[in-house]
């Protein structure tokens, strides 16, 4: 299996089916946590639930319109990334993240999603990549501007989760600033 290091002791790799019972065991330890932001642990409630998520996107893989990803610290998954949505006849993206609080403060997610948008952006040649969030989830947008994304906008009363309305904020980076920002990035390692 390849692992994308992402610091000394964390990497990136795919989450696969087979990894069910480790994906279920992270999503209880995460469940109150990420369910104040997202739908995406309540999508999760058992076992065969968490199979069936880690299938859906092995099927979305298949038939290249998203793919799930873990972030295993200290060998213990403690979060993830994935493309929800890629559609690479309309040349965009959608970037999404979780983590537990044993995988915040690390850089972890950023450095994973930087590696996501050299994969859509770079090798596969995407317009543009999104990034939603709730508007009040400062520490992912601030994930996103940190990235060198743009805030386009919210879209207000988006979506029900949990029985309450919430609000949606869009983030976005083209494929022409993300290759500026990356070569600007090497350009200042060699003069260091």
């Amino acid at each position: 299996m390849f692992a994308i290091p992402l610091t000394e002791d964390a990497e990136l790799r795919p989450l696969e089916v087979w990894q069910a019972a480790e994906f279920f065991t992270h999503i209880e330890r995460a469940r109150e946590h990420l369910n104040r932001w997202i739908g995406f642990a309540d999508a999760s409630p058992d076992l065969a639930s968490a199979r069936a998520m880690l299938q859906r996107y092995a099927d979305k893989q298949a038939a290249d319109s998203g793919r799930i990803f873990g972030i295993w610290y200290r060998g213990t998954l403690v979060g993830g990334c994935m493309f929800p949505h890629f559609d690479d006849q309309s040349g965009t993206c959608e970037i999404g993240v979780w983590t537990e609080p044993a995988g915040q403060g690390h850089g972890l997610i950023t450095a994973a999603v930087g590696h996501l948008l050299d994969h859509a952006l770079i090798e596969r040649g995407m317009a543009r990549a999104e990034w939603h969030c709730d508007p009040e989830n400062e520490r992912s947008w601030a994930v996103a501007k940190r990235l060198g994304m743009t805030a386009e906008g919210t879209f207000r009363s988006s979506h029900v989760r949990r029985g309450k309305r919430h609000d949606m904020q869009v983030w976005g980076i083209l494929r022409d600033e993300w290759i500026a920002q990356r070569v600007a990035e090497k350009q200042g390692r060699l003069r260091d």
